[in-house]
């Protein structure tokens, strides 16, 4: 049980002049709504559109729909921080913020890898592809990723809730992360942090393994077929997952990777670019590097237009 001093915490945000916070409120509110706009017409166009309906599209628009709960969970409250400066948050509502957190996050780099292996299973074993990957596996898969992510991030919770805060109580960023929130604890914080490293293994860094393993093995593949055509052809299927993989991987470890000298500010720019940019940008990907995304988003517009004239 809990037993903190401290019942609640202040978040800093960004300590700069109120008119760079209000240039920062407006740049931060338009990615979120291009962020929001630009996923759920991915889920739409997944939906709505049979030929669609394939398990790498029904993947692709899990992952859309995690990454608008990944901001979602972080940007209204950044937002409301700029508007009010600094921003109180209850402890419930702090470790609450962590575990959507951790557990979105996790839910996306399990989406990733399952998004790799049907990948390598369409180009490795093209054959056998539709009577592996049929309804019930995607099912369970899909189930699999969203139950291991809401699971593997109750053990530091929990931990957490065993911590004392006995204040300081202002926590230098502009959402609950976990390690400015453990600056503040007056408690013995270290199997907490032995957890999250071996959380982060299983998570990020066994996900990371296998999402290589798949790829090196469709390139090998790729690489055996003999006309240029059907190379860039079998290639362009997973060209724009492979730019999400590496962009998503690169922010991860960009933004947790420890440095010896632990800079708040320059922590929070690379939180910026993980939690707020990165979500934005991978919806561009699959609509600028998926053919069958393009031509469904150009039925849907026709489709709109119409109706409107």
């Amino acid at each position: 049980m809990n037993n903190s001093v401290v019942k609640e915490f202040v978040l800093l945000g960004f300590e700069v002049h109120p008119y760079f916070k209000a240039q920062l409120f407006t740049l931060f509110l338009i990615v979120y709504i291009i962020t929001m706009i630009g996923n759920l017409l991915i889920i739409v166009l997944v939906w709505t559109y049979k030929n669609l309906h394939s398990p790498m599209y029904i993947f692709m628009s899990n992952f859309s729909f995690s990454d608008m709960m990944f901001t979602t969970n972080v940007v209204p409250n950044l937002l409301s921080i700029l508007l009010k400066e600094k921003q109180r948050i209850s402890l419930d509502e702090c470790f609450a913020q962590f575990y959507f957190y951790g557990t979105l996050g996790s839910t996306e780099c399990f989406l990733l890898t399952l998004m790799s292996y049907d990948r390598y299973l369409a180009i490795c074993n093209p054959l056998t592809y539709s009577r592996i990957m049929d309804s019930n596996l995607q099912k369970h898969l899909l189930l699999t990723c969203w139950g291991l992510s809401f699971t593997v991030t109750l053990i530091p919770v929990a931990l957490m809730y065993q911590l004392c805060f006995c204040g300081p109580f202002e926590i230098d960023h502009f959402f609950c992360d976990l390690a400015p929130v453990l600056a503040l604890s007056c408690s013995d914080t270290s199997v907490l942090k032995t957890e999250t490293l071996v959380s982060s293994i299983f998570v990020v860094l066994l996900p990371f393994v296998l999402i290589i393993s798949s790829y090196t093995c469709i390139i090998l593949t790729i690489l055996r077929i003999p006309s240029t055509q059907g190379r860039q052809k079998t290639f362009s299927t997973c060209s724009a997952h492979l730019l999400v993989v590496c962009t998503y991987f690169l922010t991860i470890i960009t933004v947790y990777s420890n440095p010896k000298k632990y800079s708040p500010n320059v922590n929070k720019i690379r939180s910026l670019l993980y939690i707020v940019f990165t979500p934005m940008f991978n919806p561009m990907i699959y609509a600028l590097r998926n053919k069958e995304i393009k031509n469904a988003f150009r039925k849907l517009f026709m489709t709109v237009r119409k109706k409107i004239i």
